[in-house]
């Protein structure tokens, strides 16, 4: 079993709803934004090479923790190890899905096999008419992998969208990932590195900050339609109600991954993002650990402010 942990640091000026309806229709922030020039979001090792890290009380098998403004990783542990990520793999799913829609308000019919996975569901049922929006809100906060499953099979051929969510991976600069479903339930080759991972929330939370705004929302209240029943998605992620600054993003669990957490907080201006990996029934212990340490320590750039080549 995998735990990781990943915190991660939202860029300034993003906030995040506690709440809100699935009753939106802003265009703008339905489409992700497209970078106009691709940052790999490279993290030096440079500060922990003068600041060797501490001994902390991390249950993760796998650990990461990145400072995102400074470009510096601060604490890690096995980060490049390829693992059962669980439901971290939604954070991917996400982002593929909101591609492929183009907007967030775009209608998707939910197919009969997205409705017979198991387990952590939203509880669509087959043949019912959602937004993309709507199902990213059972898939951030309910984990529902039935609302994952209506995504991949509801906008493009299912086998499309799993070699779309490798692609991206590649495109991205993801070096140890390859999905085989978009859910994250156990699979042979399904797996993400805790780099990865961070990586991954890292050009979440720039690129896609509807999505990462979904993902820091402790609840739903989606209104019964004449196409859809009523849903009231719950985030799971206890972070959200007792660490402060804590403004996302995933958690998981399976027999393969153990409990595992990508967590982003932002303070004082400071953004960070922690990952922790196969950590059962202590990913939001270590994460909690590894915030902490991250905003007790002042690292500067390594290097001249990063800037993307123009």
């Amino acid at each position: 079993m995998a735990s990781g942990v990943v915190l991660v640091f939202r860029p300034p000026g993003l906030t995040l709803a506690a709440q809100h309806t699935s009753l939106h229709t802003d265009a703008q922030a339905a489409a992700p934004a497209a970078p106009a020039n691709f940052d790999h979001f490279d993290f030096s090792t440079l500060w922990l090479a003068v600041h060797p890290q501490p001994s902390l009380p991390i249950h993760g098998q796998a650990a990461y923790l990145i400072d995102v403004d400074a470009r510096v990783v601060l604490w890690q542990r096995d980060p490049e190890t390829s693992r059962a990520p669980a439901s971290l793999t939604k954070l991917m799913t996400a982002m593929v899905a909101a591609d492929d829609a183009g907007s967030l308000d775009r209608v998707v019919t939910v197919p009969k096999a997205a409705t017979q996975i198991v387990p952590s569901l939203m509880g669509v049922s087959a043949g019912e008419h959602l937004t993309v929006r709507e199902l990213l809100d059972g898939l951030f906060l309910d984990s529902g992998n039935d609302a994952a499953e209506a995504l991949a099979g509801g906008i493009v051929p299912r086998d499309r969208f799993i070699r779309q969510m490798n692609q991206k991976a590649k495109a991205i600069g993801l070096t140890a990932s390859h999905f085989v479903n978009p859910s994250g339930l156990d699979a042979t080759g399904h797996g993400m590195s805790a780099h990865d991972l961070a990586h991954v929330a890292a050009y979440l939370d720039q690129y896609y900050p509807a999505l990462a705004e979904i993902a820091g929302t402790k609840q739903v209240a989606i209104p019964a339609t004449s196409q859809h029943k009523a849903f009231y998605p719950q985030n799971l992620n206890p972070l959200l109600w007792s660490y402060p600054g804590v403004t996302g993003l995933k958690t998981g669990l399976t027999d393969a991954a153990g409990g595992c957490m990508v967590a982003t907080a932002t303070r004082d201006g400071r953004h960070l993002i922690a990952v922790v990996l196969n950590a059962t029934k202590h990913s939001a212990d270590d994460a909690t650990v590894l915030l902490n340490y991250g905003f007790s320590t002042h690292p500067s750039m390594p290097f001249p402010p990063f800037a993307n080549p123009s």
